[in-house]
């Protein structure tokens, strides 16, 4: 299979186009020099520090929410927040069924160490199971959505996002930060002031693809009435909600990252694929991909942070082209109900 010679990004990439010298359109359409890319970093932590101001006067309780799930990059923002900046986070962590043990023992940790206020989310178990296993038998998104992440990660993330956001109108929380990496996210997608109006167009479309999976155990996750309602009150008071997304702008690296944590109990686990420090339903997720689309799910993500230089093309190709454990994909089968010649 035919690579792009610049990033990582194979020929079975939808719509990708590769120029006679191997390098895709989007690398040749990847413009941004360094004192660009700086200068729009700077941009957009200008937006952020100044939002943190106007939380920061209001002091109504917590400042953030926080989606954590114990991987590198969420407990590195978790400790930038409340460590570096000192804000009164409450870390939410989503419990999926299948945070691995050393994932589960760093969120301990890491939460302890920062001293911030954590719950955990444990949903009904049997829906959530049915709701993944549906994801891969129903499709129900699109190829467009299945670049950025497969089918199971898309219905995990659209819950953990709707449970957040919920979160942060019931208990007026002015900010929801997640980690996401500056390859997975545009940076101009990282500091954005949500409205009612975009709120409820998002969880209409949001129902509208998750409500063929979730079923009606699920749905109290979702955002209710009441809840919209109670964002026109807010937004009357010009009181809105922000969504963070630091590691667009701040310095990123994988190596100092996982050093930084290292110096507060975080240990790097053993038990996850190449792509995640959490989870166990990963790779899973990203074989079915790799089985039904013909690239990986990563793909984008890693293209995106060799076009941005935070990691190697080398390093990317190693990250995409790492085996599953046969053991892992097989106990997820096990657990979600799936058998082996189904997925």
């Amino acid at each position: 299979m035919k690579i792009c010679s610049n990033c990582v990004l194979p020929e079975s990439f939808p719509g990708i186009r590769l120029a006679s010298d191997g390098v895709c359109q989007h690398c040749l359409a990847h413009k941004g020099s360094p004192v660009q890319d700086e200068a729009l970093k700077k941009k957009y932590s200008d937006k952020f520090f100044r939002a943190l101001e106007q939380i920061k006067a209001s002091r109504p309780g917590y400042d953030a929410v926080m989606a954590y799930s114990g991987g590198k990059d969420s407990s590195y923002i978790l400790s930038f927040l409340a460590g570096q900046l000192g804000l009164r986070v409450l870390a939410v962590t989503f419990d999926h069924g299948f945070v691995s043990p050393q994932g589960s023992s760093n969120i301990v940790t890491i939460a302890g160490k920062t001293n911030v206020d954590h719950i955990t989310m444990r949903p009904n178990r049997e829906a959530l199971f049915r709701a993944f296993r549906e994801s891969v038998i129903q499709k129900p998104y699109s190829l467009k959505t299945l670049q950025r992440a497969s089918s199971i990660c898309n219905t995990c993330m659209y819950l953990v996002k709707s449970f957040l956001l919920k979160t942060a109108i019931e208990m007026e929380i002015p900010a929801i930060v997640y980690g996401w990496s500056p390859g997975q996210i545009p940076i101009q997608s990282s500091v954005v002031q949500l409205n009612n109006s975009m709120i409820r167009q998002t969880q209409e479309a949001l129902f509208g693809t998750l409500g063929k999976v979730i079923g009606d155990e699920l749905r109290s996750i979702m955002l209710q009435e009441r809840h919209f309602e109670a964002l026109e009150t807010r937004e009357a008071k010009s009181s809105y909600i922000y969504n963070f997304s630091p590691l667009a702008f701040i310095d990123y690296s994988e190596e100092k990252i996982v050093e930084d944590l290292k110096l507060l109990g975080w240990v790097p686990p053993k038990d996850t694929d190449a792509n995640s420090t959490n989870c166990l339903l990963n790779s899973f997720a990203n074989h079915v991909h790799q089985r039904e689309y013909g690239f990986h799910p990563y793909a984008l993500e890693i293209a995106n942070l060799v076009r941005g230089g935070y990691m190697t093309r080398e390093a990317g190709l190693a990250k995409l082209n790492s085996a599953p454990d046969q053991g892992v994909l097989a106990y997820v089968r096990q657990q979600l109900g799936i058998k082996d010649r189904e997925c």
